[in-house]
């Protein structure tokens, strides 16, 4: 049972690895295994598709970031600023993702060469029209983002640290932002197009001069 386990394991993360370098199209079965060292046919006991694949991958890397988005968001990203009890105030924690978006996004072009940019955006934009199963799971995860970042736009709101009204809305647009920013640098191979994250933010959001 354990090494049945480690082999949907090891598919699981040779998925990952390749879907984030490669993409989704190009990749076939038989080289997922082939990276993943295991035979073609444990694949399909694991999962049914491809594309079952591809939404494992998601998820997987969806409860990655979401602890760390946790970890930064919520104040206990060990930077507190100078917020007091422990926490940093809320633009702080949003400067702290942008900052620890641009670090990873270094660190992988480092390691590599390439700028990857994100899981995320990347198959939203290659695989949005082919399958409706991941452009739902792809939708809830960016509403999660949205939703995660309205808190933290909504605490700044109630200090009178930023003007804007709507912090739904507000957080739409620093998420879309994010994205935006992140694709860019994939697409330039330059993470230096990260650099505005966070002077674009501020304009966004109606941040106050401090």
């Amino acid at each position: 049972m354990g090494r049945t386990s480690d082999a949907g394991e090891k598919i699981l993360a040779a998925g990952r690895s390749l879907f984030e370098v490669r993409g989704y199209s190009a990749l076939g079965v038989a080289e997922i295994c082939k990276a993943a060292g295991v035979p073609k046919g444990s694949f399909y006991y694991f999962y049914a598709s491809k594309e079952a694949l591809a939404l494992a991958v998601v998820d997987a890397h969806w409860a990655d970031q979401r602890r760390e988005w946790t970890r930064i968001l919520s104040g206990d990203g060990g930077d507190s600023g100078a917020g007091g009890d422990g926490g940093a105030q809320p633009l702080d924690r949003l400067r702290q993702l942008f900052e620890e978006t641009e670090a990873g996004q270094h660190a992988v072009q480092q390691g590599c060469g390439t700028v990857l940019g994100c899981l995320f955006g990347n198959l939203s934009l290659e695989m949005s029209n082919q399958t409706d199963a991941v452009r739902a799971r792809l939708q809830e995860i960016f509403d999660a983002q949205v939703e995660m970042v309205a808190a933290v736009v909504g605490e700044a709101r109630d200090r009178g640290d930023v003007t804007v009204t709507d912090s739904r809305e507000a957080a739409r647009s620093v998420v879309a932002q994010l994205e935006g920013q992140v694709m860019f640098a994939k697409l330039y191979n330059n993470t230096g197009r990260l650099s505005p994250l966070w002077a674009n933010c501020l304009a966004l959001l109606g941040a106050r001069a401090a």
